[in-house]
């Protein structure tokens, strides 16, 4: 008898629903059936697969307020944020459907007896493992690009969000793709790693922690199986000694808070140079004091619970790890009576290396202050992490904070004097144990497909 997952409101802690998970033969017929439609939908044309990617993209604004309700439930996001994720994906489905076509576009070149034709053609079954943080974008990310490149691709989701999962082919499906192009698998991690082995999967896109997202790429490699790796990180966003300080304590929140704390790309550490530490200190926690920790479904509420109960443990747990090592407490840090799986929002001092707050990722709305001797210090500290996902950095200089970002940060995505998350229009990746590859920006569309030459001899 299969096993049966079930899903539970973090605002609550009450049970939402279950799902039974299909078994690992159906998930590799499953994949088959990917397969066979791939075989179809490869043929269709750029502007055909245009057409249904703007279906969907209008098909989520119809119900975009079904979806962020969805999120809400499953994982705590607030709702707002929630209907912003939802246009952000119509967003994607639109941007694809218009460049798409364009990215994948067959180049010309001569070689010395001939011409040559580069041509950019769809390699088959891409296999999604993607986590509950960002429930609809995460899933879209990969998998508007991979169809319109003409694969296909089967989903493993995160089990809290199983319900999300079926949205998603349920929106596929209504907007009119085939049958098997686009499929949710109610699968477990263990499942998920079998179907790496399967003769019809081409390539692999993970997005989650680094020590899973590694063993994952080990995986696929075995199987000389391409991969797309999304990370975890520690993102630090650095305020020099001419940053304009109360931007930078709105961004700086902003960048902390975002989805409860739980985004990979979330500003986390704050270096900040002496001479402005005391100053951005103390407007940071009097910012932070004022958000409002709540029910997300309700106006108002700044953030509400983490996504599952181990992981405001696990949060817990590195706070305190932190603070037996040496760190200061100057907001936050003590877990809430009632219901629910709340965390305060945590303000860490004297942070240095050895400590989870420095070394690690702290997925929650806990912020750890680091004070740099000055500002050539602030970017070693910045640099001084395994990851390289994202960061930022506060100057009334732009020239030499583009300079910084150009040629020191290791990162693969750098903010300057504000926060953004992912757009459509450009690359969205990291470095280091934060991963390899990228998405979105006409990037994304090249990972999967077959970079094939065509050489025509002149005779």
């Amino acid at each position: 008898m299969s096993e049966t997952i079930k899903t539970y409101n973090p605002t609550t802690g009450e049970q939402l629903d279950h799902y039974q998970l299909i078994s690992a033969e159906d998930a590799e017929q499953a994949v088959t059936r990917s397969h066979e439609a791939y075989l179809n939908w490869k043929k269709t044309s750029f502007g055909a697969r245009a057409e249904i990617f703007n279906n969907l993209a209008d098909l989520m604004e119809e119900r975009i307020d079904d979806l962020a309700n969805l999120m809400t439930l499953e994982m705590g996001k607030v709702a707002e944020q929630g209907k912003q994720e939802v246009q952000l994906c119509a967003e994607i489905c639109r941007y694809t459907a218009e460049h798409g076509a364009s990215f994948l576009e067959d180049e010309a070149r001569v070689y010395e007896g001939g011409k040559a034709i580069i041509t950019y053609q769809p390699t088959g079954v891409i296999l999604g493992i993607q986590p509950w943080n960002f429930p609809l974008y995460q899933v879209i990310r990969y998998s508007a690009s991979n169809i319109m490149a003409g694969n296909t691709t089967v989903l493993k989701h995160a089990q809290n969000v199983f319900g999300m999962a079926q949205a998603i082919q349920q929106l596929y499906e209504d907007a009119g793709f085939p049958k098997n192009v686009y499929q949710s698998l109610m699968i477990d991690g263990s499942t998920a790693s079998g179907l790496i082995k399967h003769k019809h999967v081409r390539g692999v896109t993970f997005t989650g922690s680094d020590s899973v997202g590694k063993q994952v790429a080990k995986e696929a490699a075995g199987e000389s199986k391409k991969t797309v790796m999304e990370l975890g990180s520690n993102d630090a966003f650095i305020v020099l000694a001419d940053a304009d300080i109360d931007n930078a304590v709105e961004m700086c929140i902003k960048g902390r808070v975002i989805n409860n704390g739980e985004t990979c790309v979330a500003a986390k550490r704050f270096v900040i140079s002496d001479s402005v530490y005391d100053e951005f200190r103390d407007k940071f926690v009097a910012q932070c004091k004022k958000l409002t920790v709540g029910d997300p479904s309700k106006e108002g509420t700044d953030l509400g619970p983490m996504a599952r109960e181990d992981l405001r443990d696990e949060l817990h747990d590195q706070v305190k790890e932190s603070v037996n090592a040496g760190a200061t407490i100057s907001l936050g840090g003590e877990v809430p009576d009632g219901a629910g799986y709340f965390y305060p929002v945590t303000v860490l001092e004297n942070v240095s290396p050895g400590m989870p707050a420095y070394d690690d990722e702290l997925f929650g709305p806990v912020a750890s202050l680091i004070r740099a001797r000055d500002d050539k210090q602030a970017m070693e500290i910045a640099n001084d992490s395994r990851y390289g996902l994202g960061g930022g950095i506060f100057s009334t200089d732009t020239d030499n904070a583009i300079a910084l970002a150009k040629n020191e940060f290791d990162t693969g995505m750098v903010n300057i004097n504000g926060y953004s998350l992912a757009q459509p229009n450009l690359p969205f990746g990291g470095v280091k144990d934060s991963g390899y590859g990228r998405e979105h920006g006409g990037y994304g569309i090249r990972e999967f497909v077959n970079i094939k030459t065509i050489m025509v001899a002149s005779n």
